[in-house]
């Protein structure tokens, strides 16, 4: 029986525009290196998976395979490929280079280099015995929905509601029909999770990490460069 395979996906296509630097945010170095290599170092370090494919703006890619990866070779990447307009272009494309006995996908995100390879081999594990996982955390504080002027219309019950992070893990076959339901009715979701709640698959969560934070800002910069001191 042939031994299907469990790929990453690494979405790098982001422009980091709320960053306001010269370039992405993933490219950006803490402790030395790139936030993209410390997220690379985890994947490689998790036992559970088998190859990497990284999603590089274009502007990126020479970048990614020229310099960085060449800098900080990272053996499990098997694919650097061209992202899109928004998240879910960049993963289709990603999608679009799995090797063909790739039998669980794990989708994560660049900017959260403080992910455990732990974390990553428990996602693969529950995706492959139940179909879909994500990590998240459970909501702590309390919740106000707000309106456009910046009153409070309402205290949202936050019993049951979630921070989802990343990794998002599925099998391959429910993530690429997933992502062709949503292609076929021009939808765009959030995650990949709100792509595979259109099928009407039950989704599993792992509780996740406080320190699996997505560096998006200034201020998560330096919370990543106090997690390294």
């Amino acid at each position: 029986m042939l031994q299907m395979q469990s790929i990453a996906i690494i979405t790098a296509a982001g422009l980091g525009k709320r960053m306001n630097l010269p370039r992405p945010k993933q490219y950006l170095e803490i402790d030395g290196r790139p936030i993209l290599v410390h997220t690379l170092d985890k994947f490689s370090a998790a036992k559970s998976i088998d190859g990497i494919i990284i999603v590089a703006d274009k502007s990126s890619l020479t970048l990614v395979k020229d310099n960085i990866l060449k800098k900080f070779p990272c053996k499990k990447v098997i694919s650097v490929v061209c992202g899109g307009a928004k998240r879910q272009d960049s993963v289709t494309a990603g999608i679009r280079a799995l090797p063909a006995d790739t039998g669980v996908v794990a989708v994560h995100d660049g900017v959260r280099p403080f992910v455990t390879p732990e974390l990553i081999d428990k996602s693969v594990r529950e995706a492959a015995s139940h179909g879909a996982c994500i990590v998240a955390i459970p909501v702590k504080d309390t919740i106000k929905r707000v309106d456009s002027e910046g009153r409070v219309i309402e205290t949202v019950e936050r019993a049951g509601l979630w921070r989802a992070q990343t990794p998002q893990t599925f099998k391959a076959d429910i993530l690429k029909r997933a992502f062709d339901k949503a292609a076929g009715d021009d939808f765009y979701g959030t995650d990949e999770a709100s792509l595979v709640e259109r099928l009407g698959t039950e989704i599993f969560v792992l509780i996740g990490d406080e320190r699996n934070i997505k560096i998006t800002t200034q201020e998560d910069l330096k919370i990543a460069e106090s997690f390294l001191e």
